[in-house]
């Protein structure tokens, strides 16, 4: 109902997308206008209401700015300062869109969109303004409990808001124990596929066989312990979201494999002929850096692109000293449940010495060492010396090196964790916290 009685007018210099838009939304609405010159727009907008705008980013206009699609969305808001405004955009655009979206705009579509998913987010604009009284679209961070009064947090928060609704493919860089399976499924309840699966696979840790089999699925027989056909983890996700975390620890090979599946949006399954369609939101993850996966000897570019239409960056610990205590007091309240602790608290020394540490194990180190805390401790009040952090994480504390080097110090902690575990690789990248794989490329890098 709420779609019946809307005005549109979509602005594209494409005319195959304005055919496209016109013959998808003049059965839906009330009214579909479009436009192919982005200068005509001002006239239109104060010759005529419109509920919403669906607006392209890139035109060959005289407006030489680079972003011409944020230079008229300013311009649409000042005839109208309450319109919705949709962005359309290429993958390679993120970061205007995301600037966009700062700008008022409501929110943002991939080219090529998928059809239903832009009837749906018109629909969700429209029904927020009905339920609130208010045209702006600002949905909370929900699902799993995430905590943060930083400003760096705030803005990871500003990007979860603005980015989940939309099927943007998402890539989430940090550090090992920063929470980025969390954002993941932040981002998952809080899009259009929240009633869908949401699939996570830890593709670090697969090998050549493994990789194809779990994410595309195998037939009978196709290989030695192929006894039934297996569905992969794609085609689970089907309608849903399919969060693929140590991205960047993937072979060469295996990137190749799963970028003709970004770009065909088909899955053959091992021992089969037949390619499946498959319709998934694609969330990826991984601790290595962006210029880091940017080096094509170890990671092709083209899928780099494919997968990061937007990507978040969640700071470490470290960088968050206001989220320190915040997070603490959440850790201590759920382990005092959790151990029928109830009159369990923390105390003055207790905050100060975690205010002192550095946490090179970010956010899972700080929980650990307050579960060991609450369980540990004979007292109501947890105090400095309740406070113990993992002997893992202890080589990072080189304050007194003369050797403070990021290389070295990372050789040096690889070297005595293989020391401790007897030269047992698998023990060993389990507690350095990452994959075997990941450990076998740091020693080829230090030729160890």
């Amino acid at each position: 109902m709420l779609l019946k009685n809307t005005s549109i007018l979509v602005v594209d210099d494409d005319v195959d997308v304005l055919t496209a838009m016109h013959m998808l939304l003049k059965s839906q609405v009330k009214e579909v206008e479009t436009e192919k010159n982005p200068n005509n727009l001002i006239s239109i907008l104060q010759k005529k209401k419109f509920d919403l705008v669906i607006l392209d980013m890139n035109f060959n206009s005289v407006v030489n700015t680079g972003n011409e699609g944020i230079y008229w969305l300013n311009k649409i808001k000042e005839v109208d300062k309450d319109i919705f405004v949709i962005l359309i955009t290429a993958y390679g655009d993120m970061d205007l869109a995301i600037k966009s979206l700062k700008n008022g705009a409501s929110d943002f579509l991939v080219k090529p969109w998928k059809n239903e998913k832009l009837i749906e987010s018109i629909s969700e604009i429209l029904k927020q303004r009905k339920s609130h009284g208010s045209k702006k679209w600002n949905p909370q961070v929900g699902g799993l409990k995430l905590l943060g009064e930083s400003e760096v947090m705030k803005d990871v928060f500003f990007k979860i808001n603005k980015i989940a609704p939309t099927d943007a493919n998402i890539l989430i860089l940090g550090e090992n124990g920063t929470g980025k399976d969390l954002i993941a499924k932040a981002i998952h309840d809080n899009s259009l596929r929240k009633n869908k699966p949401f699939i996570k696979v830890d593709v670090g840790a697969l090998t050549s066989t493994l990789f194809e089999s779990e994410l595309f699925g195998h037939k009978k027989g196709a290989f030695t312990d192929a006894r039934e056909d297996r569905i992969g983890r794609f085609e689970e996700a089907d309608g849903g979201t399919l969060f693929l975390d140590e991205i960047g620890n993937i072979s060469l090979q295996q990137q190749a494999k799963l970028l003709t599946v970004l770009q065909n949006r088909l899955v053959t399954p091992l021992g089969s002929n037949n390619p499946k369609p498959i319709d998934i939101r694609l969330i990826c993850a991984t601790n290595i850096g962006l210029e880091a996966l940017a080096d094509e000897a170890n990671f092709r570019k083209d899928l780099i692109y494919r997968i990061n239409t937007v990507e978040i960056i969640i700071p470490p610990l470290r960088d968050r000293d206001k989220d320190i205590e915040l997070l603490a007091k959440h850790f201590v309240e759920v382990y005092a449940e959790k151990y029928l602790k109830s009159n369990v608290s923390a105390g003055a020394s207790f905050f100060k010495k975690l205010r002192t540490y550095h946490f090179p194990g970010n956010v899972r180190e700080l929980q650990y060492a307050l579960e060991r805390a609450v369980i540990m401790s004979d007292n109501d009040t947890l105090n400095d010396s309740d406070l113990v952090f993992s002997p893992i994480e202890k080589h990072k504390k080189v304050s007194d090196s003369s050797d403070l080097k990021l290389d070295t110090i990372e050789k040096n902690a690889i070297l005595k964790v293989i020391e401790k575990n007897n030269g047992n690789i698998s023990k060993s990248a389990k507690e350095l916290g990452i994959t075997r794989t990941a450990l076998y490329r740091r020693l080829n890098k230090y030729g160890l």
